[in-house]
């Protein structure tokens, strides 16, 4: 856990100012809330706190790597507020962040005054994550400082914080609300189980994303990984962000390099699943220093299968050696501590020459000295990853040869389950999703808003909506005698109930779409006499194969139907073509038709004949 200071913001500094973190971090305000008033009481408790989340983040997090900064805190004072204030810049490690709410939440259980506040550059991430069971009242544009974690829990400050007013809150009025009316606050199990979602797994995680990968590399760099296992994340950085600057000792011709592939020895090294992916993903050309060492692998590689093991060895050696070469150009002045520390032992190494590094023995006697890993966690079978997202698999396929690792099965089927959870929303009125006033703009009045409130109390006639939408798209108004009985009940429902005032408004509606009827059909849009083109496309599609047959039968089918009525073809007819049209501009690819096709049960041939004979014609 970090001690040093790391850039803040000060209220008082930035006046007036919103205040906004920088991407990829995550800050968090630790307050001892009772009744001593005294600020020596309150710096005392503080620095319990402060101690005891030092000695948790070290049992609990003991050998991780962060991405880029570790677990943090210091005394700070903003007016009369006295608080643990901390800023963490998590990178790409988004675990990093969910570890740090997990510590927080532990501490908050240890200490039963601490109430504790997290957010990142997205605001109020763990209202985000419970953003599907959250208050109707509760919106993005007012959440700010309404969230704390106390005991284990998650607590949300009411509208009575506000005085009634949809607005966010200071950090002052939270924290004098939660002062004087700590019962008031609204606790939430359904909130919490969903905010807190992610730690189910930790604290097992943090060992979960470890892993160690046996590389080749020269021995001064295995002494210092050895000694700071660490500094691999700064170094891995290096290498992803790399640029033409960082590269420049290692394109030169000179070669004088820190790490030159000379008394090279394989070794095992610790890396996050996050840091082993960035390294493993990135395509690098050796560099000039290293070509004649990895040609001379390549060429002993090409059989043996265990040669091919130390070809990768050596690439993903060669790709580490590189990334402390690059972070070497300027470690001694990057803001990084882990860069600093590196510097320092990378120039102690090179002081006491050679005969300080350890010999192959020594090496021997490491703790996970030639630990490797199993990397098919990086391997995704795109056909499991289709059968996941529609929940096809049985529970003991899955559990044998899952998509993925067990957390991120669990995180795509709960993201589907919300998806289809929404689209199966029979809430849903006129204007499709309901927002539940989170987007409402500011200058709403009064009279907007209790308009849109006597809105959602209308209820929704599937049915008549059909009708009208016949009417309007210039299609017969005719149904099914069963149906048709079922409207008229319907019709009469309405009518029954109806004011004059919307009697009214369907009859504007009626006129405003014989007036879009008029108007398509003098462009020619509304073409109901298909037998041309029915014709046409089944003399076109004649010739095809068996997969464009099955499309042909179709079409056949469709029309063989005419003897019952022929309105009705055409209009089924119509929206076959369009199905079948919108499939074929997918050109393979996924889109609505086939999505909806799928869903359904049904699976179109590919037009693959079709295209055949567009290059037989061309």
């Amino acid at each position: 856990m970090d001690s040093e200071d790391k850039p803040g913001f000060s209220g008082s500094s930035l006046g007036e100012f919103p205040r906004s973190l920088p991407e990829n971090c995550v800050e968090y305000l630790l307050f001892v809330l009772n009744n001593e008033h005294e600020a020596r009481g309150s710096l005392t408790d503080l620095e319990i706190v402060r101690k005891a989340a030092i000695k948790l983040c070290d049992s609990t997090a003991k050998g991780y790597i962060w991405q880029r900064d570790s677990f943090q805190l210091r005394v700070e004072r903003d007016q009369e507020l006295v608080y643990l204030h901390g800023i963490t810049d998590y990178g790409d490690s988004v675990e990093d962040e969910w570890l740090i709410v997990y510590l927080l939440r532990e501490l908050t259980r240890s200490f039963p005054a601490l109430w504790v506040r997290i957010f990142d550059s997205d605001g109020e991430f763990l209202l985000v994550e419970a953003a599907n069971v959250l208050p109707k009242w509760l919106s993005p544009e007012i959440d700010s400082n309404r969230a704390w974690i106390h005991d284990g829990k998650l607590y949300i400050l009411p509208l009575e914080a506000s005085s009634g007013a949809k607005r966010p809150l200071s950090l002052d009025e939270a924290v004098r609300y939660i002062k004087s009316k700590p019962d008031t606050l609204v606790h939430s199990t359904f909130v919490e189980a969903e905010a807190f979602y992610r730690l189910e797994k930790y604290p097992s995680q943090v060992a979960d994303s470890i892993h160690h990968a046996a590389v080749t590399i020269p021995r001064k760099l295995a002494y210092i990984l050895h000694e700071r296992p660490s500094t691999i994340a700064p170094a891995v950085e290096a290498f992803y962000l790399r640029d033409p600057v960082a590269m420049k000792p290692l394109v030169s011709v000179t070669g004088d390099v820190h790490f030159p592939p000379n008394d090279l020895l394989t070794v095992s090294i610790k890396f996050t699943k996050v840091l082993f992916a960035q390294l493993k993903s990135q395509r690098f050309s050796p560099p000039p220093i290293w070509s004649a060492v990895l040609e001379d692998a390549e060429k002993q590689a090409s059989g043996a299968e265990d040669a091919q093991k130390k070809l990768a060895r050596l690439e993903l050696g060669m790709k580490v050696a590189c990334g402390f070469e690059m972070l070497a150009t300027n470690a001694a002045k990057k803001d990084n501590r882990l860069a600093r520390e590196f510097a320092m032992i990378l120039e102690d190494v090179e002081e006491d020459g050679a005969q300080a590094l350890p010999t192959n023995e020594d090496i021997e006697t490491w703790p996970d000295a030639h630990r490797e890993d199993d990397e098919s966690w990086l391997d995704i079978n795109f056909e499991d990853f289709e059968e996941e997202l529609q929940g096809n698999r049985s529970q003991q396929k899955r559990s044998k040869d899952g998509f993925g690792d067990s957390s991120a099965q669990a995180d795509l089927q709960k993201i589907v389950s919300r998806f289809e959870a929404f689209l199966n929303d029979e809430k849903a009125g006129l204007e499709g999703a309901e927002l539940e006033d989170m987007d409402e703009d500011d200058d709403l009045s009064d009279a907007d808003e209790d308009s849109d409130d006597e809105d959602k109390e209308v209820s929704f006639d599937e049915e008549q909506f059909s009708r009208m939408m016949r009417e309007m798209m210039g299609l017969p108004a005719t149904q099914p005698t069963s149906l048709k009985n079922g409207l008229e009940g319907t019709d009469h429902a309405v009518a029954g109930g109806a004011t004059e005032g919307e009697e009214d408004e369907d009859e504007d509606i009626r006129q405003l779409a014989a007036q879009m009827e008029a108007e398509l059909k003098e462009h020619g849009a509304l073409k109901l006499d298909t037998e041309p083109e029915k014709a046409k496309t089944i003399e076109a599609q004649g010739k095809t194969n068996s997969k464009g047959k099955e499309k042909v039968d179709l079409v056949r089918k469709v029309g063989n139907e005419e003897e019952s009525s022929d309105e009705e073809v055409d209009v089924d007819y119509n929206l076959a073509k369009n199905l079948l049209e919108s499939f074929k501009s997918q050109a393979g690819m996924a889109g609505p038709a086939g999505n909806i096709l799928g869903m359904m049960g049904l699976q179109l041939p590919r037009d693959e004949d079709e295209e055949e004979e567009e290059e037989d014609g061309d």
